[in-house]
């Protein structure tokens, strides 16, 4: 072949090569930028959402250990006496690792079983969106109910020490991790109630782009908490 062909082919190879490898190199760079700030920048554009979800997550859960101070039998209502006794124990002044059911015999298991724990409430809470959002308020306003419970049971009882001890290291990131599960649910329930001037399949592909990337963000707060939780809260 002519030299001006063979030196045009090896230009064009070099811009491809260019090309190809600065692309796959920004793909390496998205989860750097995505952690350093695209997310927060996610959330606070969803601000809406996450403001709904906050609040049907977060109000019973506040509401009820206010409430629990007043009336304690309240409790009965929504665990039964061998759930209460088992989070008395859990939690107990005298006990030697907090939040560990006797069952679990070292922290590597019990990083498992709060991964599924953590994976399975964000899923369902996050899925329920499908439901027309129906799904996610029942997830957020149960898992309010049922940890208010506990919270305000705990605190009415004296175990304040051993309990708020054990939930303040990774708490911030189950219970923010969880409420935005649920705005990201809340947003495909919405496209799928007011969908606009999209037919139901489109609005809820647009919205599932921001959804399941606050999901992403999520999940690995739901992993952090994991982690926090099985090897540091449970030290005494």
């Amino acid at each position: 072949y002519s030299a001006d062909l063979v030196d045009r082919l090896n230009r064009l190879a070099l811009r491809g090569h260019a090309l190809l490898y600065g692309a796959r190199d920004d793909r390496k760079n998205r989860a750097f930028i995505f952690i350093a700030g695209g997310f927060s920048r996610l959330v606070r554009a969803e601000w809406r959402a996450v403001a709904v979800a906050g609040a049907l997550f977060f109000g019973p859960l506040l509401g009820l250990i206010v409430v629990m101070q007043y009336y304690p039998d309240f409790v009965y209502y929504l665990m039964n006496p061998q759930q209460i006794a088992n989070f008395e124990e859990m939690y107990s002044p005298t006990a030697e690792r907090l939040g560990r059911p006797r069952e679990a015999d070292s922290s590597f298991l019990m990083f498992g079983v709060y991964i599924w724990n953590n994976v399975k409430i964000g899923f369902q809470t996050f899925a329920g969106g499908l439901l027309f959002g129906l799904g996610t308020i029942f997830f957020l306003l149960f898992n309010g109910f049922l940890l208010g419970a506990v919270a305000g049971h705990l605190t009415q009882i004296g175990y304040v020490t051993p309990f708020y001890s054990f939930v303040s290291g990774h708490s911030a990131l189950e219970l923010t991790a969880i409420m935005l599960s649920g705005a990201a649910g809340l947003k495909i329930g919405f496209a799928l109630i007011a969908p606009g001037q999209f037919s139901r399949k489109a609005a809820v592909m647009q919205a599932a782009r921001a959804a399941t990337r606050i999901v992403y963000g999520a999940a690995a707060m739901f992993l952090a908490a994991a982690f926090v939780e099985a090897f540091w809260s449970p030290l005494t």
